[in-house]
């Protein structure tokens, strides 16, 4: 990527309120009703056709596309965790591709706990697996912001487990992503913006069209293309760079948000091929360059070679992430009323790395600066057959019997880098010590590492939910689902409505719920070379079919188990205030975690003399850990009608902890190698249980005056901690406040907005010295809202 200047500082634009969905046109001479999400037909954990989201079994969010504007991203992840408590979205930095790929959190679970749908379809995950310190580690999820906002007509978050309805994953929740399919109007915007520091200045462009496809099809285009500049909130060094150890001054580490380019094109369209049989499709390709920054070496650092870098050098990784979707299914319904769905659907996601700015040491002065280090990709094919029928059997409603079945196949593969980016070259340091082999910052995945690996898996379903009686709902769920490489498991949920009155409704589910092991996690492998009393030796994060990793201790990874309990009360006590108020329970065995690196003495010597002889130790995936989750949300709306005005609020508040019920002891095998082998450290445990903010409070209000929108919305991000090896360095960050604004005008069809992101600036606690790298990283990445402050921004578009 090239810097450019910012093209667009802060022009005006559409953000509009904590939104509604629209409503069919009053008929002429009814009352005028403001639209309201409580209305809007739902698609997400029920096969019903026509309940609405006051209706729900279990609670449910619908973020519209005015409620994403208004949070003034264009990053589908970051809108999200400004719209729903439960879910957050950190910003990490300098953690390797976690900085190309980040994942988000709901109810406080691991990122591949929430199964992602896009028009009721299963979307691919990320070919990453988060092996640094970030929250998330362990995890290979959905990459969220892989769909562009332009194309979004609402997000249903159903926050209640799922999997007896979806299948893997969908323990935390299912976020739906249903896309615009108008054959009819568009919009094109213009939004630009920068950090109150002067940096990360940002230009997005946004448009779609419907279009008719006859009289019978239509569909809906959309394009978004754009750019941000780095942030950097390292402290700076003072003096010459080209010091051992420069002093606090000049530039030379950066710490914050990566450089991105991004662009993605996308279709949604139908055609009805007679009035019973309808084929649909959609398509999206992404393609993300992502630049961010490593750890400073010095000019005297002995991995530098101050003939190609006589002022030391700031390693980067170039991320390129490319995602394809593609859909296309068949809907028809029998005489007897019978509704089958019959549909494929592909995904990919490839993420490549090549280093920049770095050297291999130990290739000397003719060491090349730019190496490509490989690239991960993942490849996901599903076939859906469902079927869906209303049964009389004489209560209030027929009741609706869904069934069905799944075949879904993947491919995980890991692609070398070039060798020049992993081998050892042979030159010694000054010293006439082995140099450390590889690209600085990165070393590229060896031909030993690469490799592909697939499996496949069916499942078959059945439900059966309705309205018994006029205030009694109910719906029985089961799934069975059989993997090529860990076995079956079956899951199974009940859910329940009472309306006491219009006014009153308790709600509840119990369910259970898996995650199947993820290829990444069960194959991912990487090595890197140390040097121990100058002998080489490597470091492996083993696969666990690797021999080493076996010998260690390391096991097939089997599923991770759930159950789920919630109970909710419902009250709509007036017209337009409606609140809900969910308590949940959610118990997780065997959770798969990356342990720590094994490589103490006693490792090293077991494996240099039973066939290991030029591997140190490592670490790997595991099923090691039981969990509790409890929390409670609670979500508010209520609308006034003033004498010339509309006044929305919306209140969320979510809290959440998780404790650790069990750590799995150490295997025999590696109890025999080491008794006092440590596979997890407070570090690890810390961020299951302390690493992510336990509380999070929303409230966000919108007057509306003519065409005069201006909206608010604060947020309090609770405490979190940060376990250190040494407990008298651990650090508890306080909970801060969150304040954006935004101002919305519009006229005839132009909408014009300027607003501002944590407009009193508000940054984290800043880390203990102690803790910070070299001094000069004084904010924890692990923060729930980054590190930036104030950001601002302004928005044009135009809509038809």
């Amino acid at each position: 990527m090239t810097r450019r200047p910012l093209a667009v500082a802060i022009v005006f634009a559409l953000a509009s309120p904590f939104a509604h969905a629209q409503q069919a046109t009053p008929a002429p001479g009814a009352p005028t009703q403001r639209p309201t999400t409580l209305d809007t037909l739902i698609v997400t954990g029920t096969r019903v056709t026509d309940r609405t989201v006051a209706e729900s079994t279990a609670p449910i969010d619908i973020i519209t596309p005015e409620a994403l504007a208004a949070t003034g991203t264009v990053e589908l992840a970051t809108a999200l965790s400004r719209a729903v408590p439960s879910l957050n979205f950190p910003r990490a930095a300098i953690n390797d591709g976690t900085d190309a790929m980040r994942p988000a959190q709901l109810r406080g679970l691991a990122p591949d706990h929430t199964l992602v749908l896009v028009n009721g379809k299963r979307y691919h995950p990320g070919a990453l697996v988060n092996v640094n310190g970030s929250q998330g580690r362990s995890s290979s999820p959905v990459d969220l912001n892989s769909i562009p906002i332009a194309a979004i007509e609402r997000v249903e978050v159903l926050r209640d487990g799922a999997s007896a309805q979806y299948g893997s994953d969908a323990i935390a929740g299912v976020i739906n992503i249903v896309l615009k399919g108008s054959g009819e109007g568009g919009s094109v915007s213009l939004t630009g913006g920068q950090y109150s520091a002067g940096d990360g200045q940002q230009a997005q462009l946004l448009g779609d069209v419907g279009l008719r496809l006859g009289d019978r099809g239509k569909v809906h285009l959309a394009a978004q293309f754009g750019y941000q500049e780095q942030t950097d909130r390292a402290r700076p060094f003072a003096g010459t760079p080209s010091a051992t150890n420069p002093p606090l001054g000049s530039v030379v580490q950066r710490y914050g948000d990566p450089e991105v380019d991004n662009g993605s094109v996308l279709y949604n369209g139908e055609i009805d091929i007679t009035d019973y049989l309808q084929v649909y499709s959609y398509g999206l390709y992404t393609r993300r360059e992502t630049l961010s920054n490593g750890f400073f070496r010095p000019a005297g650092d002995t991995r530098n070679i101050p003939s190609i870098y006589p002022d030391g050098f700031l390693p980067q990784i170039f991320n390129t992430s490319s995602d394809i979707s593609v859909s296309t299914g068949l809907r028809t319904s029998t005489a007897g009323g019978t509704g089958i769905d019959f549909s494929y659907t592909y995904g990919s996601n490839e993420l490549e790395f090549d280093i920049l700015n770095t050297l291999n040491r130990s290739l000397g002065p003719s060491s090349p600066t730019r190496f490509y280090a490989g690239a991960l990709e993942l490849d996901q094919h599903v076939l859906n057959l469902d079927f869906n029928r209303p049964l009389d059997w004489g209560l209030a409603y027929p009741v609706t019997l869904s069934y069905g079945a799944e075949w879904r196949g993947e491919e995980y593969t890991i692609g070398p880098g070039e060798p020049a980016s992993y081998i050892n070259g042979g030159v010694l340091l000054p010293n006439g010590q082995p140099a450390p082999s590889g690209a600085q910052v990165f070393p590229g995945f060896r031909a030993s590492d690469s490799g592909s690996f697939d499996r496949h898996s069916y499942s078959f379903y059945a439900g059966l939910e309705g309205d018994i009686t006029e205030k009694f709902s109910a719906g029985i769920a089961a799934r069975h689902e059989s993997y090529s490489d860990f076995g079956d498991t079956t899951t199974g949920k009940v859910t329940a409505r009472y309306a006491f009155n219009d006014a009153i409704a308790l709600r509840g589910t119990v369910s259970t719920g898996f995650h199947a092991p993820s290829l990444a996690q069960q194959y991912y492998q990487t090595t890197s070379t140390n040097f121990i009393g100058g002998i080489p030796f490597d470091l492996v994060t083993f696969r666990v079919t690797n021999p080493a990793g076996i010998a260690l201790g390391a096991e097939p990874l089997q599923a991770e188990t759930s159950e789920n309990l919630s109970l909710g009360l419902v009250l709509t006590p007036a017209e337009r205030l409606y609140v809900t108020i969910d308590a949940y329970r959610i118990k997780l065995e065997d959770r798969i975690t990356l342990s720590e690196n094994l490589n103490s003495t006693a490792v090293r010597n077991w494996l240099n003399t039973n066939g290991f002889p030029d591997v140190a130790g490592g670490r790997y995936f595991t099923n090691a850990l039981d969990t509790t989750t409890t929390g409670i949300d609670v979500v508010g709306t209520y609308g006034w009608e003033l004498a010339a005005s509309t006044l929305d609020l919306m209140l969320g508040y979510n809290y959440n902890k998780t404790e650790i019920d069990r750590v799995a002891p150490n295997p025999a095998a590696l109890e025999a190698i080491d008794p006092t082998a440590l596979r997890f450290g407070r570090v690890e445990l810390g961020r299951f249980e302390v690493g992510a903010p336990r509380d999070k409070a929303m409230l966000n209000s919108v007057w509306t005056v003519g065409g005069l929108s201006l909206s608010a919305t604060a947020t309090r991000y609770g405490e979190f901690t940060i376990n250190n090896a040494s407990p008298a360095l651990d650090q508890t960050f306080s909970a801060k406040w969150l304040l954006d604004l935004a101002a919305t005008y519009r006229v005839d069809s132009w909408e014009f907005t300027v607003g501002g992101d944590n407009v009193l600036n508000e940054y984290p606690d800043q880390v203990l010295a102690a803790n910070s790298t070299s001094g000069q990283l004084i904010y924890p990445s692990q923060s729930p809202f980054g590190f930036n402050g104030a950001y601002v921004y302004g928005r044009i578009a135009y809509r038809w």
